[in-house]
């Protein structure tokens, strides 16, 4: 491929037929992989008939390996970053990266594709033409605070969450905004099992109460 940069890459969150021609493409022309996870994305790869180089970027080990990757760029390798599912940068560590490339004035490139919240939110039912994305709370420090920044939010709020703490999200959003404030949860989106529940916050309590959540989940909460 040539000349140093960073390419993102997005890749399918569910369904391998999302996959688009130019990230086939690009994939394959990249001098190495960067991925959050290389089990997750060597499955990929090889399911796309592609034998890359591939280097760990994740949460656990970001901070020490940007400036190696940053140093392979300068030296003219071309790197596609690619996350687990969807696209690098939206809650993962690919912006650090992406941020000191800039820095070190390495040219950056992002394919458009696919990201989960895109149709959770378009197939919620609320309004979407203004909205707020929120990614995941804070696990522990700081999370009351910023549900409670929530409340009066007039925009659709779109979160992410994941299946064992669902429960606990949906009764701190029925503590901080009411039960009957109209919300919609997807999961598996574009999968085999791809699900939206749309009501109020305690009509989703009671259905995944019901029934154990499982797979990874969208919630979109509608605006005060």
């Amino acid at each position: 491929m040539g000349s140093g940069r960073l390419i993102l890459v997005p890749t399918p969150i569910g369904n391998l037929e999302d996959i688009t021609l130019r990230a086939v493409r690009v994939l394959r022309e990249a001098d190495a992989v960067v991925a959050e996870d290389t089990r997750v994305s060597g499955r990929l790869l090889q399911h796309l008939g592609i034998k890359k180089p591939m280097h760990s970027f994740h949460t656990a080990n970001e901070h020490r390996t940007v400036d190696a990757l940053v140093e392979r760029m300068q030296q003219g390798h071309a790197l596609a970053l690619v996350s687990d599912a969807g696209t690098p940068g939206i809650s993962d560590p690919g912006f650090l990266l992406v941020r000191a490339c800039i820095q070190a004035e390495i040219p950056v490139e992002c394919l458009p594709g696919p990201t989960a919240f895109v149709p959770a939110l378009v197939m919620s039912g609320l309004p979407c033409e203004r909205f707020l994305f929120e990614g995941f709370l804070p696990q522990k420090k700081g999370r009351r605070t910023r549900l409670e920044a929530l409340r009066e939010e007039p925009r659709t709020i779109v979160l992410y969450e994941s299946p064992h703490r669902l429960l606990k999200l949906l009764g701190e959003l029925i503590e901080v905004l009411g039960p009957e404030r109209i919300a919609s949860v997807s999961r598996e989106l574009s999968k085999l099992h791809e699900e939206t529940v749309r009501g109020t916050l305690s009509e989703l309590q009671a259905h995944f109460t019901e029934r154990p959540p499982k797979g990874e989940f969208v919630v979109c909460i509608g605006g005060a």
